[in-house]
């Protein structure tokens, strides 16, 4: 028999199916509208590239905004319990985790037996998360996905003072006036955001090793910026966006 962990984010719906200490598959979906159906997509493709069938998995545990709507879960667990539970599994060492997401963030220390000892979350803006890249890529006029590396192309460092989303675009859209180069107005974005996510991070205790997870991983101008503000390295996990998915699996598995 097999677990599943299911990971209903703001954005996206991530599935991961585990079994004898291995993930054996994992699909992610945007969430959309119809969130119910990119739910059971999600689900039937993780269970195909598993090659099984609904009655071959024992449970399943929900996490994430939305894991109301996953009537067939056995157990629901906050994203503060699945994330830890997943990153600690990868690398046992972490004792801060930062999950940077579509609408938020969130800073949790952990003892060296996994435990929460304390945990922020930034939810009420969303320029500490990944909302705020995607409406500044706009203001930009570049692929969100090309923001990271235009700004490891930065040569100088230029300061942006508006901390909400709103008031950051019309300070972008005043740098470009100014004929400053995009590369460095992209660095200013991810400067930003990591500025943010550091004091929140600071505010529950910032301990080594320091793992980050979530979508907004995979922006290197971003963890780039990040290791700048914590002025430590961050340890980033293969497939990090399916971390709280792998974590509700494992609790689902009893690990």
């Amino acid at each position: 028999m097999a677990y599943a962990g299911i990971d209903v984010g703001a954005k996206n719906i991530k599935v991961v199916i585990f079994d004898k200490g291995k993930v054996l598959a994992k699909a992610l979906i945007p969430g959309g509208f119809e969130q119910e159906k990119a739910l059971a997509e999600a689900f039937n493709t993780a269970l195909k590239n598993a090659k099984l069938m609904n009655t071959d998995i024992k449970k399943i545990v929900a996490t994430g905004v939305g894991r109301a709507i996953v009537k067939n879960a056995n157990e629901a667990v906050t994203e503060v319990t699945a994330d830890v539970k997943g990153v600690f599994y990868l690398i046992p060492s972490a004792r801060t985790v930062i999950d940077v997401g579509a609408e938020e963030g969130r800073g949790i220390r952990i003892d060296e037996s996994g435990k929460v000892i304390d945990f922020a979350v930034n939810e009420k803006c969303a320029a500490g998360a990944g909302a705020f890249v995607e409406a500044m890529a706009r203001a930009l006029e570049v692929k969100v996905e090309e923001m990271g590396e235009l700004s490891l192309k930065s040569s100088s460092a230029v300061a942006m003072n508006a901390q909400c989303a709103v008031f950051a675009e019309s300070e972008v859209v005043s740098l470009i006036h100014a004929k400053t180069s995009k590369p460095d107005i992209a660095r200013a974005i991810h400067d930003a955001i990591a500025s943010r996510i550091a004091s929140m991070v600071r505010r529950v205790g910032l301990n080594d090793d320091v793992v980050l997870i979530g979508g907004v991983s995979y922006n290197k101008g971003f963890v780039d910026s990040l290791k700048r503000a914590l002025e430590k390295d961050v340890k980033v996990p293969d497939a990090p966006e399916f971390v709280s998915a792998l974590g509700a699996s494992l609790i689902a598995a009893g690990k």
